[in-house]
């Protein structure tokens, strides 16, 4: 018969946490920010932004959005200083600085 794993010591971690870490770990600061910003996202912002608007990437301070429709495009500009400020009190100076939205399809969680 083959040898038993020693039990695991320690609390179970968070896949979400492990990913991001890793990638930091590898020298993928941006791409692990926007992972923590996606897992964030509807805590940050509120369950209905979230519903019509998710984050797709992160360039350098520039976060990009994918919206449902023109008109929630439209409205979240118009709160664009307030979604920043929300996301800076979540994430502190790696916050992003700006906000890009594009109409598109919004896949439903």
């Amino acid at each position: 018969m083959g040898r038993r794993p020693p039990p695991r010591r320690g609390r179970p971690t968070a896949l979400g946490d492990v990913v991001g870490q890793v990638l930091g770990d590898l020298g993928l600061e941006s791409v692990a920010m926007a992972h923590r910003i996606g897992l964030v996202w509807p805590a940050v912002v509120g369950e209905s932004i979230a519903a019509h608007c998710r984050p797709v990437g992160l360039r350098g301070d520039v976060l990009e959005l994918v919206v449902d429709s023109p008109v929630w495009s439209q409205q979240l500009q118009l709160r664009k200083p307030e979604l920043l400020a929300a996301l800076a009190r979540e994430l502190g100076d790696a916050a992003p600085r700006e906000l890009r939205f594009q109409v598109g399809y919004v896949r439903r969680r």
